[in-house]
């Protein structure tokens, strides 16, 4: 018997200090191209942690490592949901597709949690359609405190019968106050900002009782600022304006990235506690100088600032891997040696003839891009440069049965390798290369020997990439290169997704 207890008691531990959390459902109705992803919400890098296929009967299925528990995006068909996570549970998610994210189920262990917050978050919604906000922040001082206290103890009643019928965690009762404190925090600091051009007086000051308020809301600082975004968005209306004369003040040639000015500002405001610095400062290079256009010069700054100024570990971690991504692997690094496989099953390496330069191209069948825009100005890049460079097809749909359809019916007319990422999206190699969904299709350039020549390309079109081509071949392209054509949601101006539906 005492063994038996001993064991049971190593099964519990090791069930209660899981990450892993399963996921099974369906959506009829929809797509079969769509996929679904989960991103830790209250995250500063805001990747996908899994991307999910969706077959023709709407049915998925996937597990993933939660970083933490608390609110997570689900996206799916553009739209986002959120959903109250904890690691070790097994969760079902329901509907129909034309009605998410307005309506769906989750039944298994996150149930009760994620009844109330859609309870909850009717209830909410139904209050707030009747609030002006324009007329509110346009009261006089007193009359908009007395406002402002009524709505938050209203919402704070509803998300109370919430509870009383769902029955939630603590914790995600805890979340939904959080939640609505930091919204209200907001609202302040809109009526802050914008009472000295209602009042036509530009000298207006909130009053003690005003910031006493705000202090009492925020009293559990550290966890509104790990748990709640909108708090951070506070924070930085906070300092909007000062910032805005530092910034004037420190950038005369119009040059500096704002990365740098912001750090700078941040150094500064000594009684700012660091963990608010790392996640504002953060936010501003998530938003900003984390992104595909940022040239190699202002990328190596950023790098110096996350090295330097970022003291949080975790928030270290996601910044230096998004700029991973978002950069790829550095020019001169070997090429990973991750599994690839061809049609007939046999292995492929990556380079092993050593005869030629290589274009690799890494696509899925589910996304649109690849046939309606890669495929026919490949067939003339391939063709071109075929005699002195090497041509690789990888694949990264869910199944190999998926993988040999799609690589015959869009690929077989044009030179080249098919191969494929056991796993797709949760390959090895699309990990060690930083390759999620909104960076398909995508291109690199390797030497004879293997080795990574040049950046990662999301456009056929691209000069740096026609002129990479040209050097690597000795070649020289046509001048009329293929017309310029967005092929990839890369394209958008940050990763840090839509807030979604409250």
């Amino acid at each position: 018997m005492s063994k038996y207890f001993f064991m049971l008691m190593i099964a519990f531990v090791a069930m209660s200090c899981s990450k892993k959390v399963e996921v099974t459902g369906n959506f009829a109705g929809g797509s079969p191209l769509e996929r679904i992803e989960f991103i830790e919400a209250s995250g500063v890098a805001t990747l996908p942690l899994i991307n999910i296929g969706v077959d023709a009967k709407g049915n998925f299925s996937g597990s993933f490592d939660a970083p933490k528990d608390g609110m997570y995006i689900m996206s799916y068909a553009g739209k986002q949901a959120m959903i109250y996570l904890k690691g070790g549970q097994k969760i079902n998610i329901s509907g129909e597709a034309a009605n998410f994210p307005t309506k769906f189920t989750v039944t298994g262990d996150g149930k009760k949690n994620n009844d109330f917050l859609q309870e909850a978050t009717n209830l909410i919604q139904t209050y707030a359609a009747k609030i002006n906000v324009g007329e509110l922040v346009s009261k006089d001082e007193p009359a908009f405190l007395k406002e402002a206290e009524k709505i938050r103890s209203e919402l704070e009643k509803n998300i109370d019968k919430a509870a009383a019928k769902t029955s939630p965690d603590s914790d995600v009762l805890q979340w939904k106050k959080d939640e609505l404190n930091a919204s209200i925090l907001g609202l302040m600091n809109q009526y802050e900002m914008n009472r000295p051009q209602a009042s036509q007086n530009p000298n207006f000051k909130v009053s003690k009782n005003f910031t006493d308020i705000e202090e009492k809301l925020r009293k559990d600082d550290t966890r509104l600022l790990k748990n709640q975004p909108i708090y951070r968005n506070y924070l930085l209306g906070k300092v909007s304006k000062e910032f805005q004369t530092f910034h004037d003040a420190n950038n005369k040639g119009g040059t500096e990235i704002s990365s740098v000015l912001f750090s700078n500002f941040l150094d500064t405001k000594k009684d700012m506690p660091q963990l608010a610095k790392d996640y504002l400062l953060a936010y501003v290079m998530t938003t900003g100088d984390i992104s595909p256009s940022t040239t190699p010069e202002n990328a190596a700054k950023v790098s110096k600032i996350i090295d330097e100024k970022i003291k949080d570990s975790e928030i270290k971690k996601d910044l230096k891997q998004i700029q991973f991504v978002i950069s790829g692997p550095k020019i001169g690094d070997a090429f990973p040696t991750a599994k690839l496989v061809k049609q007939d099953g046999g292995d492929f390496k990556m380079g092993a003839s050593k005869a030629k330069p290589t274009m690799v191209l890494f696509y899925a069948s589910w996304n649109p891009y690849i046939a309606e825009a890669t495929v026919p100005v490949l067939k003339e890049v391939a063709k071109f440069y075929q005699s002195k460079m090497d041509f690789v097809f990888v694949n990264l749909d869910d199944t190999k049965d998926q993988f040999v359809k799609t690589s015959n019916a869009l690929l077989k007319d044009i030179p080249g390798t098919n191969v494929y990422a056991e796993n797709g999206m949760n390959s090895q190699i699309a990990k060690d290369l930083g390759i999620y969904g909104f960076k398909l299709p995508s291109f690199v350039v390797l030497d004879k020997e293997g080795k990574i020549a040049s950046k990662f390309f999301y456009n056929l079109g691209d000069e740096e990439l026609i002129k990479v081509l040209d050097k690597m071949t000795g070649l020289k392209a046509p001048e009329a290169a293929p017309e310029v054509t967005l092929q990839n949601d890369l394209v958008a101006p940050s990763l840090q997704p839509a807030p979604a539906t409250k």
